[in-house]
């Protein structure tokens, strides 16, 4: 979701040892399309995060079934998983329906006991209306329980300043800036050229240097048995390492922190060329940068970058009495038809790749992008994603341990020590 918090949170330090059976509450008939069961009343709790506007589609499916009462609940991402984590454990108090954000996905597939598994619900009947790798990431390993459906997805893209663009010599079309860069390495040269000719970085962070390699990858620092596979042969993780230096070295990154005040000062009056941001970028910058209207356009990124970056799912607790009452509920919450209202209210950017095609969606124009249609950009971007890496519990920690070896390096560490010393920290952290 689009939560300055979620994206600063360092993860919950979670024990998922759940010893209770869960209580599938799949037993009960499906009564109609439109979800409820019959005229009997039943009260839903929904817990949810950030800014989804899922509010308006509760009442909205209220009046479509009024023998459903449903209570919602939006809290800070943190809290919301805290409070979530604490009820789950306790084998009380949880909510009827609980989204979970894909960062914190894994630490909660680990207690599937605790969930209804929605393949029991009635899942596999609209299965085909999602992106398959957005459907996969909510399965277990043996792909036989799924713990939520899926909601938004954060496709990646370039935005960049057509103005320093410009003055760069470089194209500004969107077209022809996609072909610029159409590779790790012409996005290197791209960046020399215009850092050159600008004397501002290309990119705004070594972070976003690293992520561009890391958040494509399928496997990262764990594998789904808990090992450290950072420091293998071929890692991909050293690669995105790698690169991110090779970036540095060249003298194109920033060292701006997303989110500081001087980060968004310099979003605001162009002192960085670029920046590899998810879909859900494109409603910050439009609050919060009004001197750079007009200045920005979306590209897509080379094939190597292809990546998501957030999103979430929607859960039900085993602990619910109705299962399917819920899961009636939440299947129409997220159908293609709700999905583009979440798009146009509140720009959560759909999984269902049928509202790609619809008109309401192809025609929005951007203004503070000039016009353009950015959502063809992000919808592209969204079919070239292979997966999501595992992460674990400890997937965080480890990221946050290197993210410091890259800005010690920056601050004239040297980039092989930093490394090692970060891959020995991982391992401290597997050990405890």
């Amino acid at each position: 979701m689009k939560s300055k918090k979620k994206w600063l949170a360092t993860g919950l330090s979670l024990v998922l040892a759940f010893s209770l059976a869960a209580c599938s509450g799949g037993d009960k008939e499906k009564s109609s399309s439109e979800g409820g069961s019959g005229n009997e009343k039943v009260e839903l709790n929904f817990w949810a995060f950030g800014a989804t506007g899922y509010e308006d589609l509760v009442k909205e499916y209220e009046e479509l079934n009024p023998n459903v009462t449903i209570k919602f609940k939006s809290s800070e991402t943190a809290e919301h998983h805290d409070a979530l984590f604490t009820a789950l454990s306790a084998g009380s108090g949880a909510p009827d329906i609980a989204m979970l954000e894909v960062d914190q996905l894994d630490r909660f597939k680990a207690a599937q006991d605790r969930f209804n598994n929605l393949y029991d619900l009635g899942a596999k009947d609209v299965q085909d209306q999602y992106l398959e790798w957005k459907w996969d990431t909510a399965e277990n390993v043996d792909g036989d329980f799924l713990i939520g459906l899926p909601t938004d997805i954060g496709p990646k893209a370039l935005y960049y300043r057509t103005d320093l663009f410009e003055e760069a010599g470089l194209p500004t079309d969107p077209a022809e800036v996609e072909a610029l860069i159409s590779s790790p390495e012409a996005f290197k040269e791209a960046g020399i050229k215009l850092t050159e000719k600008t004397g501002k970085p290309f990119v705004d962070s070594i972070e976003m240097a690293y992520r561009a390699l890391m958040d494509p990858a399928t496997e990262t620092y764990l594998n789904p048995d808990g090992e450290l596979i950072l420091d293998k042969e071929g890692s991909t993780v050293k690669k995105a390492y790698d690169y991110a230096v090779e970036l540095h070295e060249a003298g194109i990154v920033g060292k701006y922190t997303m989110w500081s005040p001087e980060w968004a000062s310099a979003v605001n009056t162009g002192d960085f060329a670029a920046e590899l941001g998810a879909g859900w970028l494109k409603g910050y910058l439009e609050e919060n940068a009004p001197d750079a209207t007009g200045k920005f356009r979306v590209a897509t990124l080379p094939t190597e970058f292809a990546a998501n970056w957030g999103g979430s799912f929607i859960s039900i607790p085993s602990e619910t009495e109705n299962a399917q009452e819920a899961y009636d509920f939440i299947e129409w919450l997220v159908s293609p038809e709700n999905q583009l209202k979440s798009s146009q209210s509140h720009g959560l950017f759909p999984s269902a790749p049928s509202v790609y095609d619809m008109e309401e969606f192809t025609a929005n124009e951007d203004q503070f992008f000039g016009g353009q249609v950015t959502a063809e950009v992000f919808a592209k971007a969204a079919k070239d994603i292979n997966g999501v890496a595992y992460r674990g519990e400890k997937f965080f920690p480890i990221h946050q341990r290197v993210l410091d070896a890259l800005s010690n390096v920056q601050n004239g560490g040297d980039p092989e020590k930093e490394w090692k010393a970060a891959v020995k920290d991982a391992k401290d952290l597997i050990a405890r």
